[in-house]
C-alpha cells in the first residue's frame, strides 16, 4: 500500500542527541541490573593497570600469587581459584573478556538476579579450577607430555565462570535454547581442551560441566511445554554445532603455536624453515632416507601463507558442509560422511606407519616427534565419533537440492579443474627457470594433482619440483587454494538453492479456494505472483509462502476453515523444516499468534491495521473534519470517486495511473517495496476493484485498489492496498477516495473496509514499566527495537508512520498483525528475508542514495 506522503525533517544533530540519551540510559539501565558484571568489569582493567598487566599479562612473580595452578595450592595459595579470574594473559584478551562479560554475563545477571549469578560464578570457577587440576594429574597416566604441561601451567581469565554461569542458566530455559546453548557451548570447549589444550581451556571445560550439573539446583527447572514443532530442523542444526566444532579444532591446533593438547597433531607443522631449496636437494642428493632431508622437505611444503591456507582448507570446507548440514541437505550429509571416512583412513594409515614400520624413530607424520599408542589412536576418535553421529542422524538430512543443481556443479568443478591445469602448466614453463630443477609439460601435469592436496598429507612422498622465486612459488603454493576456495563457494552457493515445488495449477486452486473460503483481510495478496503454494494434507486450506535466504515466509493467515487453523499451520511447519526451510509466518492477526504462543512460538508485531467498521458509518463531528472538508472542496472543484475495473478501463485512464504511479516511485528514488504492498501488476486483477478521483476534463487526481475479503464464499469486507495521487492534482485526493469508498461500500452492504497495515508502524504505547524494558533485552525484544529503529531511519524515504498517522484521521479500529516464528535464533535470517521480501531489487546506486536520503534529512 503506498501513499504519497511528507513529513516534517528532523535535523541531524538533533537526532544524534537523542541517540545520544539513548546511550547514557541503556548505561544506566545496565549498571542497575548488572552492577556484578559491571563491577568486575572495573575490576579488572583497573587491577590489571595497577600491576602492569594489561599488554602483556600478569608478570611471573604476580602469576605465582593470583594465578590458578597446581603450584599455587601445593604452596597453600588458597585464593587463586578466585583471583585467577581477576587478570588476562594480553590486551587482546582483557578486550575479550570485556565483551564476553557484557555480551553474555551482562544479560545472565537480569535474567538470574545478581545473587543467584555471583552463587553461579563462584561455584563454577571454584570447582572448575579443582576439576581442570585433578584431570591434570589424571593426564600424565595417559600423556605424560599434555599432564606435564597441565601440571606445571598457570591459568588466568573470566571465561570459565561465565561459560559455567551460562550453563547454569539453562536448567530453566526453554526447550530450544537449552540444546542450542548446551549442545554449542560443551562442542567448544570440549574442542577448545582437546586441540588446544592449555590449563584454563580445560577449567573452562570443567566449569561448564559443573553449571550443566548444578544449574536446577541454582535457578530450577523450566516448565515442560507442549512440544516444538520443528524437532527435525533442530536435530539438523545441533549436528551441524558438532561437525563446525570438529573443523574448528584442527584449524585452532594449526594456527595456536601454544597448543598443547593430545588432538593438536598439528602443531609443528607451520614454522621457518631453517634450510634453502638448494640445500635440502643437497642434503638430499646425498641420501634420501637421511632424517634431514625428510625433515626439510616437509618444512619446504608447509613455510608460508599458501600452504598453511591450503591446509587448513579441508576443515574450511567441512566448515561449509556443516551450514548445508543445518539446512538438512543430503548431498552434504554424504560429502560429510566422505570427508570423515577419509580422516578415518588417514588416522589408520598413522598408526601403520608408526607401529608396523617402528623401526624409523625418527618419524615426522603430523609433526610428532614422540609418538606412542595413545597420540596415534586419539585422533582416530574425532571422525570415528563424527561418523557414527551422521549415521544415526541420517533420517534428518533429506533435503534434495532442485534438479540438476549437482550435474551442474560438477560441471563447474571440472570446468575449473581445466582451467587450473592449462594456468599451472602454462605458467610453469613460463616460469620455469623459477623451479629447482627444469620442468616439462609432462612433469607439470603429474605434479599438478599433488597441487590440490593439503600438504600435510604429502609428508611421505618425495616433491618432484620445488619454487626458488616469486612466480613459481605462487603456482607451486596458491593453485590448490584456489581451487578449494572455489569448490568451498559453490558447494554453498548449492545449499542456498531451494527446491522449485510450484506446480502452474496451484496458483488458480489457490484463488478458487479463497473465493470459496475464508480468508483474512490480507488474504488476497496471497494470490501475487511470487508466491508458491502449500495445501494442507485434507485439500481444505492452503498457505502462500515464499522461500528466502532458507526463509519459508507466509503471506497473513493461512486460508481455510477457521477451525482447521491450528492443524494447518502445525503442518506447514513441519512441511517447511522437512525441507530445511525456517517457517515464518508475517503479517498474521491475533488468532494466529494466540495458536503459536500455546505451541511454544515466538512472535512480535509488525504493523497495525486499521479497520472501519461500516453499517453506521457517518463522518460528523469534530474529529472527522478533515475528511469533510476533502469531500466538500471535491464536490466544488468536480472531482468525482468512480470505480474502475483497471485490467478494463479506458486507455487514457490506464495511461495517467500508470503515469501518476511512476512519478511516485521516481520521486522516492527507490524500488517499489514488494510483498505485502501491491504495485501496478497487482491490480491488473479482474477481482481486484479501483476507485479513482476524476474531473470534469477526465484528469484522473488519484487512484486506490481495493482487495476483497472472502467468508464462506462471499466478500464480507474490502482491503485498501495501492495508493497513489498526482502530485500536482488535488491535495486531499486520498482521504477523498477513501471515504467515498467507504459510503459506497456501505451502501453494497459490505460489513467492513480494512485500509490495512503500515509495515514498521504501530500505535504507540506509554508503557514506562520494568517489564518492557526486561522484554527489550530478550531476542525479540531486540528485534522489535531493531524494527522501531528502521520504522524510523526509513520514514523519510517511505513514510510508514505518516501513512499510518493518516489513516488515523477515519478513527479506525487497530488490531496487530504479527510475526510469529518457531525459532527465536533464527531472527537474523529472517530479517533478511522480510527485508528482500519488501525490497528484492534494490540495486547498489539506489542503496547509496537511501543511506544519504536517511542521513541528509
Amino acid at each position: 500500500m503506498k501513499i504519497d506522503s511528507s513529513s516534517e525533517s528532523t535535523p541531524l544533530s538533533t537526532r544524534l542527541s537523542a541517540y545520544g540519551g539513548k546511550a547514557r540510559e541503556l548505561v544506566r539501565f545496565g549498571i542497575r541490573d548488572a552492577p556484578m558484571t559491571t563491577s568486575i568489569v572495573v575490576i579488572t582493567w583497573v587491577l590489571g593497570a595497577a600491576t602492569g598487566s594489561l599488554v602483556h599479562g600478569p608478570s611471573r612473580s604476580l602469576a605465582h600469587q593470583i594465578a590458578a595452578g597446581m603450584g599455587s595450592l601445593q604452596h597453600g595459595r588458597l585464593w587463586t581459584p578466585l583471583t585467577s579470574a581477576l587478570w588476562e594473559g594480553n590486551l587482546l584478551r582483557y578486550i575479550g573478556a570485556t565483551v564476553l562479560l557484557l555480551v553474555v554475563a551482562a544479560p545472565l545477571e537480569r535474567r538470574m538476579g545478581t545473587v543467584k549469578l555471583a552463587i553461579a560464578a563462584v561455584t563454577t570457577q571454584i570447582l572448575g579450577v579443582i576439576l581442570g587440576l585433578g584431570w591434570a594429574s589424571l593426564a600424565k597416566v595417559v600423556d605424560a607430555s599434555w599432564g606435564f604441561r597441565l601440571h606445571s601451567g598457570a591459568a588466568v581469565g573470566a571465561s570459565a565462570w561465565v561459560v559455567g554461569a551460562l550453563m547454569v542458566a539453562t536448567a530453566n530455559m526453554g526447550t530450544l535454547w537449552r540444546r542450542r546453548i548446551r549442545v554449542g557451548v560443551l562442542a567448544l570447549t570440549i574442542t577448545l581442551a582437546l586441540f588446544s589444550g592449555q590449563l584454563q581451556d580445560v577449567i573452562r571445560l570443567f566449569a561448564g560441566v559443573v553449571g550443566l550439573v548444578i544449574g536446577a539446583w541454582i535457578v530450577g527447572r523450566s516448565a515442560r511445554g507442549d512440544r516444538i514443532v520443528g524437532t527435525q530442523r533442530e536435530g539438523r542444526v545441533l549436528v551441524a554445532i558438532v561437525v563446525a566444532a570438529s573443523a574448528i579444532g584442527p584449524m585452532i591446533a594449526a594456527l595456536s603455536p601454544e597448543a598443547v593438547g593430545p588432538l593438536a597433531v598439528l602443531r609443528d607443522l607451520f614454522r621457518g624453515v631453517p634450510w634453502t631449496v638448494a640445500e635440502v636437494r643437497d642434503l638430499c642428493a646425498e641420501s634420501s632416507t637421511d632424517p634431514d632431508c625428510r625433515r626439510g622437505l616437509l618444512e619446504l611444503r608447509l613455510s608460508g601463507i599458501g600452504p598453511t591456507l591450503l591446509s587448513l582448507m579441508p576443515s574450511i570446507f567441512v566448515l561449509v558442509l556443516s551450514d548445508g548440514l543445518r539446512r538438512g541437505r543430503r548431498f552434504a550429509w554424504i560429502a560429510t560422511v566422505c570427508a570423515q571416512v577419509i580422516l578415518l583412513i588417514l588416522s589408520i594409515g598413522n598408526f601403520v606407519i608408526r607401529f608396523v614400520d617402528a623401526a624409523d624413530s625418527e618419524s615426522l607424520f603430523y609433526g610428532i616427534g614422540d609418538p606412542n599408542v595413545y597420540r596415534t589412536l586419539v585422533p582416530f576418535l574425532t571422525p570415528l565419533f563424527v561418523l557414527i553421529m551422521l549415521i544415526l542422524t541420517r533420517r534428518y538430512f533429506d533435503v534434495s537440492a532442485p534438479a540438476g543443481t549437482y550435474r551442474k556443479l560438477a560441471v563447474s568443478l571440472l570446468a575449473l579443474l581445466a582451467g587450473l591445469i592449462v594456468v599451472y602448466v602454462g605458467g610453469g614453463m613460463v616460469a620455469r627457470h623459477g623451479f629447482d630443477r627444469e620442468p616439462s609439460v609432462a612433469l607439470l601435469l603429474a605434479d599438478f594433482p599433488q597441487r590440490l592436496v593439503p600438504p600435510v598429507y604429502l609428508q611421505l612422498v618425495d616433491p618432484r619440483l620445488l619454487p626458488v622465486d616469486i612466480e613459481a612459488t605462487l603456482l607451486f603454493e596458491w593453485t590448490g587454494v584456489v581451487f578449494w576456495v572455489a569448490a568451498s563457494i559453490l558447494a554453498f552457493v548449492t545449499f542456498r538453492k531451494p527446491v522449485d515445488a510450484l506446480d502452474p495449477r496451484d496458483a488458480a486452486r489457490a484463488r478458487a479456494m479463497l473465493i470459496a473460503g475464508t480468508g483474512s483481510p490480507l488474504s488476497w495478496m496471497t494470490t501475487w505472483t511470487g508466491n508458491t503454494f502449500w495445501f494442507s494434507s485434507d485439500g481444505s486450506s492452503y498457505v502462500a509462502y515464499r522461500v528466502i535466504s532458507g526463509v519459508a515466509l507466509t503471506t497473513g493467515d493461512p486460508v481455510g476453515p477457521p477451525g482447521h487453523l491450528r492443524d494447518t499451520i502445525g503442518e506447514f511447519a513441519e512441511f517447511a523444516t522437512e525441507n530445511g526451510w525456517i517457517p515464518c509466518f508475517y503479517s498474521v492477526t491475533d488468532d494466529v499468534r494466540a495458536i503459536t504462543d500455546s505451541m511454544g512460538w515466538s512472535g512480535l508485531q509488525v504493523a497495525e491495521e486499521t479497520i472501519l467498521d461500516l453499517g453506521e458509518i457517518a463522518f460528523t463531528g469534530k474529529r472527522f473534519q478533515d475528511i469533510r472538508t476533502a469531500l466538500n472542496r471535491a464536490k466544488k472543484s468536480g472531482i468525482t470517486a468512480e470505480w474502475i475495473n483497471y485490467p478494463h478501463a479506458a486507455i487514457a485512464v490506464k495511461d495517467q495511473i500508470v503515469a501518476i504511479s511512476e512519478e511516485w516511485v521516481a520521486d522516492k528514488g527507490m524500488p517499489e517495496m514488494g510483498f505485502t504492498l501491491g504495485g501496478l501488476n497487482e491490480i491488473d486483477d479482474d477481482n481486484v476493484r479501483c476507485l479513482i478521483a476524476i474531473d470534469e476534463e477526465r484528469t484522473v487526481h488519484g487512484v486506490t485498489s481495493w482487495l476483497p475479503v472472502y467468508r464462506d464464499g462471499r466478500i464480507v469486507g474490502w482491503t485498501l492496498d495501492f495508493m497513489r495521487r498526482r502530485s500536482e492534482g488535488f491535495r486531499p485526493t486520498m482521504e477523498f477516495l477513501i471515504a467515498s469508498a467507504a459510503l459506497s461500500l456501505e451502501s453494497e452492504g459490505v460489513e467492513f473496509l480494512s485500509l490495512s497495515g503500515a509495515p514498521l508502524a504501530k500505535v504507540a504505547t506509554d508503557d514506562g514499566s520494568d517489564s518492557v524494558e526486561l522484554e527489550a533485552m530478550t531476542l525479540s525484544g531486540v528485534m522489535d527495537n531493531v524494527l522501531e529503529f528502521l520504522g524510523r531511519t526509513l520514514e523519510p524515504v517511505y513514510g510508514f508512520r505518516s501513512l499510518l498517522a493518516f489513516k488515523s484521521k477515519f478513527q479506525p479500529r487497530y488490531v496487530p498483525m504479527h510475526m510469529v516464528f518457531a525459532d527465536p535464533a533464527a531472527l537474523p535470517s529472517i530479517g533478511n528475508a522480510v527485508g528482500r521480501a519488501y525490497l528484492p531489487t534494490v540495486s547498489l546506486g539506489q542503496g547509496v542514495k537511501l543511506v544519504r536520503t536517511i542521513i541528509g534529512r
